[in-house]
């Protein structure tokens, strides 16, 4: 492995070459600093990486789609003249309900649940847009008397009321409510508003009756309509082909990328990041350093408690962080076929949750340490969009399973091969004869998230989307606005504002933030 030549100083450290650490060193490198970005593994992406799973068979290992990353974003860092190609962009969505015909989610509905989604929609759409600069840019502080944090809590509020009196009125009403009250208000159909309450769940610790999914809801739909056409997109090549493409802008800009180079801990001199030390005893000097690791593993692990406060440990360690979501793999050598569903929706996600209720009674057994006896999932066949994923006439089935405990009360090691078989019951009930066609599979726990990723808990959030774990106070008082407690540190990771997904946005924030402040010079 190479090392650093001797006397080496860098203006700044990115720790980790996931899709946030990449858009980091990306923005400080065309911004003039000198940048070293350092990955654990073999290889850039994170958990946003493309890897083979079985014999010729890949698939995006955690991650599978981009659907949040704005496209201005893919525009400044001209990703697409780095080799980014799409195998398929705003994938359309159909719910599985084992009853017919399968429900495709969007326009096309008919009669007066169609009315309602177009409603709906249009309303959820607007108020989307109005907080998209929210997600977008550094939270405000809140106590202070700088003029930039005035002028910031200002110009969100001046979004809301741009919304109108009623519909100022309306995103009130439902901010902190439940998304099971809010779908109920709207319409009929159990399969309509189980695929739409699965999407305000999907990853998170909470069921559709649990306050604050119209939050997480509107968060997701935030990020949607800053992505327009690249939200729910699949990359040629899997979502490990963005982070190539990242990687590439990055080192064009004059940033340095090495792999297999695991931080063992960050250096702190005079009450200051002065840079890394490696696993390998390695010391890299730097005057900034931004860990894109999670809040936890960069405060508790990296850093070391013995260089913070009591209490801001004690916050760190209270951050809600455990996973909850399981990644299923499949290498089958047919296509499928679901029950009710048009060979062109296959191209598209698929999700398995019939109703609300089907999806709170999925995760009432996680309250207990127990998965679910009929988990919900969202189903994407990405070798339905590109073909060179598998051999030829073979194919991938990939899929986000709720609800899976990172602490399961019996353990996962006598545990595994149950829920795998449970996983393929529950999908050869809408794709009947799908097990027969299976040569080869892959289950992903919570737990092995966090082994393979380097992710405290297995959450690719880094932390829970919740009201007291967002925005201005996220991930935690004392470590919000990209900024820590120790000078010359920053955080540029999904722990950060605005969190997790494929997004690109914390990682960008973060860069600008030590620009602003003059760091890195």
């Amino acid at each position: 492995m190479a090392t650093e030549p001797a006397n080496t100083r860098y203006d700044c450290i990115v720790i980790g070459a996931g899709h946030n650490g990449l858009v980091c060193a990306a923005t400080l490198a065309r911004a003039g600093r000198s940048v070293l970005v350092l990955e654990a593994q073999p290889q850039v992406g994170g958990a946003a990486v493309t890897r083979e799973f079985a014999p010729g068979h890949h698939v995006s290992a955690c991650a599978h789609l981009v659907h949040l990353m704005p496209a201005q974003l893919i525009a400044d860092l001209k990703l697409e003249a780095h080799g980014l190609k799409w195998a398929a962009r705003s994938m359309p969505t159909t719910a599985l309900h084992g009853a017919g015909e399968a429900l495709a989610i969007g326009p096309s509905l008919s009669g007066a649940d169609g009315a309602a989604y177009a409603r709906y929609s249009a309303q959820m759409r607007r108020f989307a847009a109005a907080l998209v600069p929210l997600l977008s840019k550094v939270p405000p502080r809140l106590g202070t008397d700088n003029w930039r944090d005035f002028a910031a809590l200002l110009g969100i509020g001046w979004k809301i009321r741009r919304l109108g009196r009623d519909d100022m009125r309306e995103l009130l009403r439902i901010g902190g409510m439940n998304v099971y009250d809010l779908l109920e208000e709207h319409f009929e159909s159990p399969a309509l508003k189980g695929a739409l309450a699965f999407d305000a769940v999907l990853g998170t610790n909470f069921g559709p009756r649990s306050p604050g999914t119209v939050l997480t809801l509107l968060y997701r739909m935030a990020g949607e309509f800053a992505a327009g056409a690249g939200a729910h997109s699949q990359p040629v090549g899997g979502v490990g082909a963005l982070c190539d493409a990242l990687a590439k802008a990055a080192l064009a800009a004059g940033a340095k990328i090495r792999s297999s180079a695991p931080v063992a801990r960050i250096l702190v001199e005079s009450d200051r990041a002065a840079g890394v030390l490696l696993e390998s005893g390695e010391r890299i000097a730097a005057r900034t350093v931004v860990s894109s690791a999670d809040p936890k593993s960069t405060f508790l692990q990296l850093l070391g408690a013995a260089h913070l406060d009591t209490g801001f440990v004690r916050r760190v360690k209270h951050l809600r962080a455990r996973g909850l979501a399981a990644k299923l793999h499949l290498a089958l050598d047919r296509l499928p076929q679901f029950s009710g569903v048009a060979a062109g929706a296959l191209n598209g996600r698929l999700l398995l949750a019939p109703s609300m209720e089907y999806l709170e009674g999925a995760y009432n057994h996680s309250k207990y340490g127990e998965y679910s006896a009929a988990p919900a999932m969202e189903i994407t066949l990405p070798t339905a969009n590109d073909a060179a994923l598998a051999p030829a006439g073979r194919h991938v089935l990939s899929a986000i399973v709720q609800y899976v405990p990172y602490a399961l009360k019996d353990g996962w090691l006598n545990e595994r091969e149950r829920f795998m078989e449970l996983c393929v019951a529950s999908l050869d009930r809408v794709a009947p004869g799908l097990r027969n066609s299976i040569t080869g599979a892959e289950l992903l726990t919570p737990v092995d998230i966090e082994r393979e990723f380097l992710i405290s808990g297995g959450h690719w959030h880094h932390g829970e989307l919740a009201f007291d774990q967002f925005f201005m106070v996220r991930p935690v008082p004392g470590a919000a606005q990209h900024r820590t407690p120790l000078s010359g540190l920053f955080l540029g990771g999904a722990g950060c504002h605005p969190g997790g997904g494929v997004m690109g946005v914390a990682g960008r924030n973060a860069a600008q933030q030590i620009l602003e402040a003059g760091e890195a010079t």
